[in-house]
């Protein structure tokens, strides 16, 4: 199964409504506007996060001047973690939001606590880790392997993941809000701004898709999968 599907993560505190309120109890709530930081790279890792609502990206600016994006984090994702289990020093990576954003912050040694409280916890963040070591492995493999078009499409199925899921059985269009520009796109495919727009383009002229100003629409989600995972 490829990357895009098995990073797809469910609400990290599904099915332990009483492991979440004590999770909340510690943490302190954070609102965040568009394009505002949660950290920066060099940053101390003292704290994890919950994203309760929002979009925030995961990258990390290079000496060219570029930002290429390693992941998304969605509602109900815990991210930040990997400093904080590993006692790292510093933050390897920045995270922004794309869009009004909020988000639950607490401390490494109340996290560390809260998982020695709640084993079912400590398994869930092993698997995340394991989920996400192997999603950054085979997005070196799609870079070298997949051409733009494959790419593209793998990561809009990836956005829309849920929806796509229950779209399958039916054939019915589905529609999400994209929550990227089109050079965050770029950035998570490792394209340029103007591939990405004419690979958009392209694919809705094949009817696959059809794009709004803030959404798009998988037209046929199982013929986008066919071609992009078959």
């Amino acid at each position: 199964m490829d990357s895009y599907w098995h990073l797809d993560e469910s609400d990290f505190f599904e099915e332990t409504p009483a492991e979440k309120q004590d999770f909340m109890s510690v943490a302190k709530r954070r609102e965040v506007k568009r394009n505002g930081f949660i950290f920066l790279e060099g940053d101390a890792g003292l704290h994890c996060y919950y994203l309760d609502s929002g979009l925030v990206k995961i990258f990390r600016a290079t000496t060219l001047g570029k930002e290429p994006i390693f992941s998304v984090r969605k509602a109900g994702e815990l991210f930040g973690i990997a400093e904080v289990v590993n006692s790292s020093k510093e933050r390897l990576c920045s995270a922004q939001s794309l869009s009004r954003s909020v988000v639950y912050e607490i401390q490494r040694t109340d996290f560390e606590a809260l998982l020695d409280r709640h084993p079912v916890l400590a398994r869930k963040v092993i698997r995340i880790l394991g989920r996400r070591l192997r999603y950054l492995c085979e997005q070196m493999e799609n870079l070298m392997v997949c051409d733009v078009t494959s790419r593209l499409a793998k990561l809009l199925i990836y956005l829309g993941f849920h929806s796509v899921v229950d779209s399958m059985s039916r054939e019915a269009p589905i529609t999400f809000s994209l929550g990227l520009t089109q050079e965050e796109i770029a950035a998570m495919t490792g394209s340029c701004q103007q591939t990405i727009s004419e690979t958009l383009k392209r694919l809705q002229e094949d009817g696959l898709i059809q794009m709004s100003k803030k959404e798009i629409t998988i037209l046929n989600p199982s013929e986008m999968f066919r071609r992009t995972y078959h």
